[in-house]
């Protein structure tokens, strides 16, 4: 850690649907939005953000790119680098 700096805290965790769901939302993108920008059907799209279907890489690419973001942010939101450097 940089002298001076304090990690943010975390205060939720976040999965992947509900990832999809905020950064949908934040971007004023209803799921038939969504569905239609990605080619993704609106029901799936509503599966992955209940998670009663799995995202998968290439649709997390799909729909990243239409919310102008990297797939890292919506498949890894809730990884903890300390967590996984003490394993």
């Amino acid at each position: 850690m940089r002298k001076g700096f304090l990690p943010a805290k975390k205060r939720m965790n976040v999965g992947v649907g509900e990832s999809v769901r905020i950064l949908r939302e934040l971007q004023e993108f209803s799921q038939a939005d969504l569905a239609k920008a990605t080619g993704i059907p609106q029901s799936t799209i509503s599966g992955i953000e209940h998670e009663r279907i799995k995202l998968g890489v290439e649709r997390a690419k799909t729909i990243a790119r239409a919310l102008k973001c990297h797939p890292s942010v919506i498949l890894f939101s809730g990884w903890d680098v300390e967590r996984e450097n003490a394993a």
